[in-house]
């Protein structure tokens, strides 16, 4: 049986095995966190666009699911998919200029894009309520035969399985990307962007095509993150939040789809392991990071070979002169 089969089989198993509320929402929190982790290790894993804003598709897939919501009755079932397509969008266009940049300038390009997003939010309060938020966002509903119109309500089994089933989703629909020839000519931009030209790919077009997937993936985890919270404020898209899900990337694996959501997982649900530690908390957190990316800088799944600078000059024995 497929490792993916078994996972996916044990994750649906947990709310029969622990039916533990606040244990549920703690992994539902690190399954939005997975959701972010498979979309922005599309554009830095698969493609190796260094993305430093990454919370602001987040955010605009929660805001424009919630202004759905809020102004149209639009119910959630017929508004994440424009959420998703709406941070999508906003991903592409970012894209059309940032695009032309590479290595630090892009990351510099997405961190502004990102603290203009969140400051966007912040001042636009007759759309967005400013800083107190968006509030009364409707929960999602599920017509149920046996039982009738189902709310999801504040309960956490509901958005668990929802959030899992998200997940199964996108990592399948990552996988079958990375294995086809849009992603073989990621993979060529990564390794070699100026090589990857000269093969004939049109790299501009296949990274705004990156960039665009990244963010719509984001968006619909935003959407969920609106319909589960109910109410929704800027200082939750914070520039934090990036370097977080970042990290989950790099610790997994770059490129690497299961390493992507195991390392979400981990960083997801470690602050609440180390809670009784609560004074050590983020030092702890802080050196697990080092410890591992000074051991294992491939990430936990990661497969790819880590390039090293030589450490001297001189050329090796079987090269040198006779």
């Amino acid at each position: 049986m497929s490792p993916w089969w078994v996972a996916a089989a044990a994750a649906l198993l947990v709310p029969i095995v622990n039916p533990n509320a606040y244990h549920l929402d703690v992994l539902t929190g690190a399954g939005l966190y997975a959701l972010l982790a498979l979309g922005l290790n599309v554009v830095v894993g698969f493609t190796g666009l260094l993305h430093l804003g990454y919370a602001a598709f987040f955010a605009i897939g929660a805001y424009a699911y919630a202004l759905l919501n809020l102004h149209a009755g639009c119910p959630f079932w017929a508004g994440v998919i424009p959420a998703a397509a709406v941070a999508g969008a906003a991903g592409v266009v970012l894209g059309i200029p940032a695009m032309r940049v590479r290595g630090d300038y892009l990351a510099i390009v997405t961190l502004g894009f990102g603290e203009i997003v969140r400051i966007a939010f912040t001042n636009l309060e007759r759309w967005t309520g400013g800083p107190n938020g968006l509030l009364g966002i409707a929960h999602p509903t599920l017509w149920i035969p046996a039982r009738g119109l189902y709310d999801f309500g504040v309960a956490s089994q509901p958005y668990y399985y929802l959030v899992v089933v998200m997940v199964m989703l996108t990592a399948m629909a990552c996988l079958r990307m990375s294995r086809s020839r849009v992603g073989r000519a990621w993979a060529a931009i990564r390794e070699d962007e100026l090589a990857a030209a000269c093969s004939g790919i049109d790299t501009f077009q296949l990274k705004l095509l990156a960039q665009g997937c990244g963010a719509a993936i984001a968006g619909l985890a935003g959407a969920i993150f609106a319909a589960k919270q109910g109410t929704i404020t800027p200082d939750s898209f914070d520039f934090i939040l990036s370097v977080m899900v970042l990290a989950m990337v790099v610790l997994g694996g770059l490129g690497s789809v299961p390493g992507a959501i195991v390392g979400a997982l981990a960083l997801g649900t470690l602050p609440e392991l180390l809670r009784g530690l609560a004074q050590y908390r983020m030092l702890l957190f802080g050196a697990v990071m080092i410890l591992m990316m000074r051991l294992r800088p491939q990430g936990l799944l990661g497969t790819g070979q880590i390039r090293r600078e030589p450490l001297t000059d001189r050329p090796p024995h079987d090269a040198r002169p006779a």
